[in-house]
């Protein structure tokens, strides 16, 4: 199988899953596990991105600059529905990665379709979970508002 036709497979195997997860979660009040590889897709998909290789330490995608350089992108999604938590939370950012950005691609957690994405760089993220006085953040965890303060919105289903 070529590169091209796994990348088309894995995009009809996750338009495929979307909607099993969607109704798992809408059956059980719990996510499916799929939020994070639907929103790198997705990610990939809308902006061009490069998918990086599986298991690559500290990002997921790369982005091709016009100078011919890489920019790094840790991404991370999340299931954000109109009756969630204010104080969820991203999954782990790894610490000292070899990134450039970090990118939230929000979901929603109904359909897992596309609603926002925002961008902020990983430097601005690194400091805000170095500063002392919250066991969450020393963990690698923000909160999504706190790192929507450190971001910029790329992208709005409004």
């Amino acid at each position: 199988m070529t590169e091209q036709e796994c990348a088309a497979r894995v995009r009809e195997t996750l338009t495929a899953i979307k909607p099993l997860a969607a109704e798992y979660y809408r059956l059980t009040g719990k996510p499916l596990g799929v939020t994070g590889e639907v929103a790198e897709a997705i990610a990939v998909d809308v902006l061009g991105l490069e998918l990086a290789p599986p298991r690559t330490a500290g990002y997921d995608a790369i982005r091709r600059t016009l100078d011919g350089s890489e920019e790094r992108i840790q991404i991370k999604g999340r299931a954000f529905g109109a009756d969630a938590n204010p104080g969820q939370r991203l999954g782990r950012i790894k610490q000292a990665a070899a990134c450039y950005t970090l990118l939230l691609v929000l979901l929603d957690n109904a359909t897992l379709d596309l609603r926002e994405m925002w961008t902020a760089p990983y430097a601005a993220v690194a400091e805000r979970l170095a500063k002392p006085g919250s066991k969450v953040r020393e963990r690698g965890s923000l909160s999504v508002p706190e790192f929507k303060r450190l971001a910029v919105k790329i992208w709005a289903t409004d």
